[in-house]
């Protein structure tokens, strides 16, 4: 009994010893701004224990006392604090402030310009204000008239750039890759981009070598950021709008900001008619296109944001051709081609597209974002056409082919792409870090019926003296039901040598993506360097190296076979990426003239192609073969001037030679984009003696594209179309000016303009209509683009 008493009593006053030994911590954490940093790390090393804050940054956590107890305190983004208790006991409360990290490595900067260290330009939206356009669509008429980027139809939206097809081109708005229509085969067909230059804060374009986060094409990646709107210091809101309209459409815009929430709202209505009544096809053209874009961004606090976007377009393309006549060829050599036509096309798109994004900031440097995406097109293109023709020798009224055409299709197609990202990114004292994951849901059917009879002399052709076919003949009915899931992780190192004279600028990552489709997974890695020596300032070097994937979306897989003269369209599961290896030296050198600055650039680039899979153009409609059979590579050179060549202006001037080929069926031929060379030249000026009157002059001058007979193999692509060539100029005058006005105004400005596109009136080709006579000899007719027109322009900003 007694020993059981002492066991008792040892055991007891151990209790109240290990009682007395322990303590409760509490307490909170904030910013400098006395908001709750949540998700924060509470730790006391020596005794292995550990915490985290709560939403409202608060924690708890029982401790063993001692002679000092080193509690530390840290979280992505924010300093480490660390604080020492001296023989805690009972309990402890402590309110901890952490501060945000403040000691990023400064970037050289030349005062009133970026400096481009990355592979990745960032182009002023100022200069697409108030240039003349035959398209409307000003951000993709920017990106036309720069460096390696070329385009061969002034109502067309899409470009190439050094070498790859308009489908190897990545756009993304505020982080959410885009998609343009699929059935889209002319620029008469094409409606309003899905960019709206009234909303755009930045643009970013990269030609080649860009980062990982840039997805899975092989020539270039275009990044869009949307603005926000926020008043002033002093002022509660902020409203800002514009009214603008031309012979071509018009359009509405409005933003309101205040200190929490900025929400954009603009309405675009274009019409084509009055341009393509300027062609050499004579008719009623109806088309008609509208959309409507919203933008909104809320931010409750520091810590939360919420951005939401919206767009649907509707666009309609009516065209009811009457008669052509064109003549063409050499001056010893002159053909007069005339043609009446029957019948109708009536194509309708209407695309629905929204983002949904929740971004929870840490800190000022480390924020993570959850963004979906859907993105939904129904397309319809129907047209019964007939034609009935003379083709003439000119010299001699001797008669070369008289026949008839008759063009079918019922061409129908929905598409829906579901996605979910998850992105992070924090910036540290030299590093800028960035890491998603993606998944992706795609759904893709077409039910197409095409067909084109030709008959020459009462003769249908193809003929075989017994059978009735027709020259080209397709169907397809196909579904495509996949998933993707990507995944990138990328870092930009911003660090000095010693001594810190020079300047580097080092952005290394590495890509992988899976589709469900094909069983292929493919992993990208890619780096860049940007060097600014220290023996000059203004001097930057840029190289860059990268593995590129064309993963297979829809066209790519679209694989042909032809039976009796029916061609049958199935997708091809076999398909693998296209390859592209691109080797990049970049040389900036900004300098200044007088008072006006400016930059001169210079990049040489080599792209290995492999796996590739070949495609012909006609127009902007590309039709690929649906297997991997070429391989190939593009090389060249791009130069450009930039600068103020007017005081308070930009212009720019380029200049760019390539070399491409494709190794197909044993033969070397150029890709259906090699353009040998191409010069862009943009203009701005004021007249003398006022900044009232402003012109703006668009000059384009490029090497004209490999073609072949439709329906034929690239391999007889032994033609090459003329060169393109193009003048714009327009007149601008400034009717308003508020900043001049001592009593101010809701108005800002407003602008009156005139345009002439297409000064000179130049016959530029397109594409070609093919006569076929008797003997199956075919004549390529040329189609020409748009002649000279006026068009008027106003603009009113408040």
């Amino acid at each position: 009994m007694k020993r059981f008493f002492l066991i008792f009593t040892i055991m007891t006053v151990a209790a109240i010893q290990a009682v007395a030994q322990s303590f409760t911590l509490r307490g909170r954490v904030t910013d400098q701004d006395m908001n709750p940093v949540e998700l924060a790390t509470v730790s006391v090393a020596k005794q292995g224990k550990i915490a985290f804050t709560s939403l409202k940054g608060e924690f708890s956590m029982q401790l063993m006392s001692a002679d000092s107890v080193v509690v530390k305190f840290s979280m992505i983004g924010y300093k480490t604090k660390t604080r020492v208790l001296r023989r805690p006991r009972g309990k402890q409360t402590l309110q901890i402030v952490l501060h945000t990290e403040d000691n990023m490595i400064d970037e050289v900067q030349v005062t009133g310009e970026k400096i481009q260290t990355s592979q990745t330009q960032e182009l002023k939206t100022k200069d697409a204000k108030m240039a003349p356009s035959a398209s409307g669509n000003a951000v993709e008429n920017l990106i036309q008239q720069q460096a390696g980027v070329s385009t061969h139809s002034e109502l067309s939206s899409q470009y190439n750039v050094r070498g790859g097809a308009f489908d190897e081109n990545s756009v993304y708005i505020n982080n959410v890759e885009v998609f343009r229509p699929f059935l889209v085969r002319s620029g008469q067909q094409e409606g309003l981009s899905v960019i709206n230059p009234y909303m755009v804060d930045k643009i970013g374009f990269s030609t080649g070598g860009y980062a990982a986060k840039y997805g899975d094409k092989m020539s270039s990646a275009l990044d869009i950021t949307y603005k926000t709107l926020k008043p002033k210091a002093g002022k509660k809101q902020i409203v800002e709008g514009s009214l603008a309209a031309s012979m071509l459409g018009a359009d509405a815009y409005i933003g309101l900001g205040t200190k929490k929430l900025s929400w954009l709202n603009s309405v675009r209505y274009k019409t084509n008619s009055y341009l393509l009544g300027s062609m050499e096809t004579k008719g009623e053209y109806k088309p008609k296109y509208l959309d409507y874009q919203t933008y909104l961004s809320y931010t409750p606090n520091k810590r939360w944001k919420l951005d939401l976007i919206g767009y649907i377009s509707d666009n309609h393309y009516d065209f009811e051709p009457e008669n052509r006549e064109t003549t063409f060829g050499t001056m010893e050599n002159v053909k007069s081609f005339k043609v009446y036509f029957d019948g109708h096309e009536k194509d309708r798109f209407i695309t629905y597209f929204g983002t949904l994004g929740i971004t929870h900031n840490f800190g000022t440097k480390t924020n993570l974002s959850l963004i979906g995406s859907a993105f939904y097109t129904k397309e319809q293109e129907k047209y019964d056409i007939q034609s009935q023709y003379w083709l003439d020798q000119t010299e001699t009224s001797e008669n070369l082919g008289v026949g008839t055409y008759f063009e079918h299709a019922r061409n129908y197609l929905t598409a829906r792409v579901l996605s979910a990202k998850l992105m992070f990114r924090h910036k540290a004292q030299h590093h800028e870090m960035e890491a998603a994951f993606t998944y992706k849901k795609e759904h893709i059917s077409e039910n197409s019926v095409e067909y084109e009879m030709r008959d020459s002399a009462g003769y249908s052709v193809p003929h075989t003296g017994k059978d009735l076919m027709m020259i080209y003949s397709l169907k397809a009915r196909n579904t495509l039901d996949a998933h993707r899931i990507e995944a990138y992780l990328q870092d930009t190192y911003r660090f000095a040598s010693k001594g810190g004279h020079t300047h580097f600028t080092l952005n290394y990552g590495v890509r992988l993506s899976q589709w469900s489709f094909n069983k292929e997974t493919i992993l990208s890695p890619r780096i860049s360097l940007g060097i600014i020596p220290a023996y000059s300032e203004n001097t930057t070097i840029r190289l860059a190296a990268g593995l590129y994937y064309q993963a297979p979306f829809f066209k790519e897989l679209r694989d042909t076979s032809t039976v009796n003269g029916m061609t049958i369209a199935s997708l091809n599961q076999k398909i693998k990426s296209q390859r592209s290896i691109h080797f990049i030296a970049g040389y900036d050198y900004r300098f200044r003239m007088g008072n006006q600055r400016f930059k001169f650039s210079a990049e040489a680039y080599y792209k290995a192609l492999s796996n590739l899979v070949p495609y012909s153009v006609n127009n902007v409609k590309v039709t690929y073969y649906g297997n991997n059979e070429a391989s190939g590579h593009a090389a060249g050179l791009d130069l450009k001037l930039y600068g103020e060549f007017v005081p308070g202006t930009d212009s720019w001037i380029s200049l760019s030679v390539m070399n491409t080929k494709m190794k197909l069926g044993g033969k070397s031929i150029p890709l259906p984009t090699d353009q040998r060379y191409a010069m862009n030249l943009f203009f701005t000026d004021y007249f003398p003696g006022s900044e009232r009157w402003r012109m703006s002059l668009k000059l384009a001058f490029a090497d004209g594209l490999p073609f072949s007979a439709p329906h034929r193999e690239l391999e007889t692509n032994t033609f090459r179309a003329t060169s393109y060539r193009r003048a714009d100029i327009g007149m601008s005058y400034l009717l308003y000016d508020n900043t001049k006005r001592t009593k101010k105004s809701f108005l800002k400005d407003i602008w009156l303009g005139v345009d002439c596109l297409n000064l000179f009136g130049i016959d530029n080709v397109n594409s070609y209509y093919w006569v076929t006579d008797v003997t199956n000899q075919q004549y390529a007719v040329p189609n020409y683009l748009t002649g000279r027109q006026i068009n008027g322009r106003i603009l009113i900003e408040f």
